[in-house]
C-alpha cells in the first residue's frame, strides 16, 4: 500500500447558524447524498474527500461545526489552522443572514489572517420561501471581499463548485506545500481533547 495517496491536505471549516444546512452541504459533497432527518451537529464532525485540481491530488478535511451558542467554545478552537472557511446562511431565514456579521467577527478573532473565505446562501431551491434576495448576499460578500454562491444541498446546486472554488483559491496560495508541513497537528490534539464533550450531550 502506498503511504501517501495525496499531494496536499487542506482543512476547511463550515460555520453558520444552526439549521442552515451545513451538514446537508457536507454530505451532498462528500457522499452525494441528501437526508432531511439530520439531527443538529453536536460539537464538531468531519469528513474527508480527495479531489484533483491542476494535476494535484488534494485531500480535503472538512469540519462541520455546531451552530448553537452552547458549542461556541468547542468550535472556535477549530478556526485555527483552517485554510478555508465556508460561512453558510439560509435564504429563508433572515436571522441567519443577520448573523453573518457575527460569524465574520469570529473568523477575524479566531482564524488565521490569510484564511480563504466564502459565503454560501443555502436552500436556493426554496424560491417560494425566499426572504433574502440574492443581491443582498452578493452585496455583503463584496463588501468584505469574499466569494459568494447560492447553493442547494437538496437540489445539488453549486455544492461541488463551492468546494472546488475554495480549494482552488487555497491552492493558488500554497504552491508545492508538502502535507507533512501542513498545520494540521493541532487538529488532532483538539479532536482528542474535545471528544468527551461531544459524547456527553
Amino acid at each position: 500500500m502506498a503511504k501517501k495517496t495525496y499531494d496536499l491536505l487542506f482543512k476547511l471549516l463550515l460555520i453558520g447558524d444552526s439549521g442552515v444546512g451545513k451538514t446537508c452541504i457536507l454530505f451532498r459533497f462528500s457522499d452525494d447524498a441528501f437526508n432531511t432527518t439530520f439531527i443538529s451537529t453536536i460539537g464538531i464532525d468531519f469528513k474527508i474527500k480527495t479531489i484533483e485540481l491542476e494535476g494535484k491530488k488534494i485531500k480535503l478535511q472538512i469540519w462541520d461545526t455546531a451552530g448553537q451558542e452552547r458549542f461556541h467554545t468547542i468550535t472556535t478552537s477549530y478556526y485555527r489552522g483552517a485554510m478555508g472557511i465556508m460561512l453558510v446562511y439560509d435564504i429563508t431565514n433572515p436571522k441567519s443572514f443577520d448573523n453573518i456579521a457575527k460569524w465574520l467577527r469570529n473568523i477575524d478573532e479566531h482564524a488565521n489572517k490569510d484564511v480563504e473565505k466564502m459565503i454560501l446562501g443555502n436552500k436556493c431551491d426554496m424560491e417560494d420561501k425566499r426572504v433574502i434576495p440574492k443581491e443582498k448576499g452578493e452585496d455583503i460578500a463584496a463588501e468584505h471581499g469574499i466569494r459568494f454562491l447560492e447553493t442547494s444541498a437538496k437540489a445539488n446546486i453549486n455544492i461541488e463548485q463551492a468546494f472546488l472554488e475554495l480549494a482552488s483559491a487555497i491552492l493558488s496560495k500554497t504552491p508545492g506545500r508538502d502535507p507533512a508541513q501542513q498545520p494540521d497537528s493541532n487538529v488532532r490534539i483538539n479532536a482528542q481533547r474535545e471528544k468527551p464533550s461531544q459524547r456527553c450531550c
